[in-house]
């Protein structure tokens, strides 16, 4: 699957799952949080992936929740 907010890749056993709205800080939205739930369940279904190593692009992790979010 293409993502929108996030970079996925597994290499030799590892998942990485970058956060990637660096021009908000990494501010989660509603798309992350879906695309999240999709590729923690793409690391659950893959036999050949041990470690999920969760990292932000840019200069934050994630300054949390996006303040233009409508829940």
């Amino acid at each position: 699957m293409t993502y929108q907010t996030l970079l996925f890749d597994v290499r030799d056993g590892i998942a990485f799952v970058t956060v990637n709205r660096p021009d908000k800080l990494n501010a989660m939205n509603m798309r992350m949080r879906d695309e999240l739930w999709d590729v923690f369940g793409a690391f659950s279904d893959d036999p050949d992936a041990r470690v999920l190593i969760v990292r932000g692009a840019g200069r934050a992790f994630s300054s949390g929740a996006d303040a233009a979010m409508n829940l």
